[in-house]
């Protein structure tokens, strides 16, 4: 299911800033800025300036969508976002590109900090179509019908870098397979429906523990990502990734009880050593506040000496 996405991507090309069909009126640019800027969000109201027909979530959105039947594009972030504000500069902000987004889609900005549901269910859905992990900007192209995820990324340049298509050829890429591959787009939603429903705690989960292959199966996966050398998972750029520490320590928690077979009593140390070890690379590295407290948000190196400046 994730050939739709690799597509996309390897077709988009670098390439000139040229608008789209339709120009955005000076009308219905008042209307955009005066929808965000009555909004309580701080970070939504940053983006009421932009030349791009911005919506927040809403009704009022999502029946545009519907009733024109254009795909919507979601955009995700929060006020201190430094690759949201990168993204913001670079397209939000031109004209030609906001020209293609006005043209093709329905754009809607989220505040992750005021609608982390939303966030939460298209962060998971990203997950499952790239499988990868996810951040902001989150950018995430949805059926205007079943509000599905088609297409997900998260940050793209205005112009083709960092192995990243350019954005606004992106977008047309993007509209061309919503247009004419739609049985390949509903037969891909089928399976996500079906993965989202598998996933989807019941009644009773609280009481219940997940099946132990499926534990296993993620211990060995983080085992496999881990970083011998330095901690954490993965090369640079390295997050700290709390769930992924706290799974090992569960792990290794649970591994020596009596009533597990799998580990027939034998505490899994080296699930302990891992969480530990990147723990303590984390502390003595540049990623902590020695000052302040807390980490910030990810390394720029493996071996967690030079932050990003963003704590969150």
């Amino acid at each position: 299911m994730y050939g739709l996405d690799e597509e996309i991507t390897r077709h988009a090309r670098p390439g000139q800033d040229r608008g789209g069909k339709r120009q955005m009126t000076s009308s219905s640019n008042d209307r955009a800025a005066t929808r965000l800027a009555a909004e309580t969000s701080p970070y939504l109201r940053q983006h009421a300036d932009n030349p791009v027909d911005w919506y927040p979530w809403g009704e009022e959105a999502l029946a545009r969508a519907r009733e024109e039947d254009r795909p919507i594009l979601l955009s995700i972030g929060y006020s201190a976002c430094h690759w949201c504000h990168v993204m913001a500069h670079e397209s939000f902000a031109a004209a030609g590109t906001a020209a293609v987004m006005n043209a093709m889609f329905v754009n809607i900005k989220v505040d992750r900090e005021e609608r982390p549901d939303i966030d939460r269910i298209y962060q998971l859905a990203h997950q499952v179509l790239t499988q990868s992990g996810g951040g902001w900007p989150l950018t995430i192209f949805l059926d205007p019908q079943t509000h599905l995820p088609f297409f997900s990324g998260t940050y793209f340049p205005k112009q083709a870098r960092y192995q990243l298509p350019g954005f606004t050829d992106l977008l047309r890429r993007v509209h061309d397979v919503f247009r004419n591959r739609r049985d390949e787009l509903a037969e891909q939603a089928t399976k996500l429906q079906s993965i989202f429903a598998s996933i989807e705690p019941q009644a009773d989960a609280s009481t219940r523990i997940p099946d132990g292959k499926v534990l296993e199966r993620a211990r060995e996966l983080l085992g496999n990502a881990y970083d011998a050398a330095e901690g954490g998972f993965g090369d640079a750029p390295k997050f700290p990734m709390p769930t992924s520490v706290e799974r090992l320590l569960r792990h290794w928690a649970y591994s020596g009880r009596a009533d597990n077979r799998a580990s027939k009593g034998r505490k899994d140390r080296e699930a302990l050593d891992m969480a530990l070890v990147t723990l303590t690379k984390m502390a003595r590295g540049g990623i902590y506040d020695h000052l302040g407290g807390g980490f910030c948000r990810y390394a720029t190196d493996r071996k967690w000496v030079v932050p990003h400046f963003e704590k969150m």
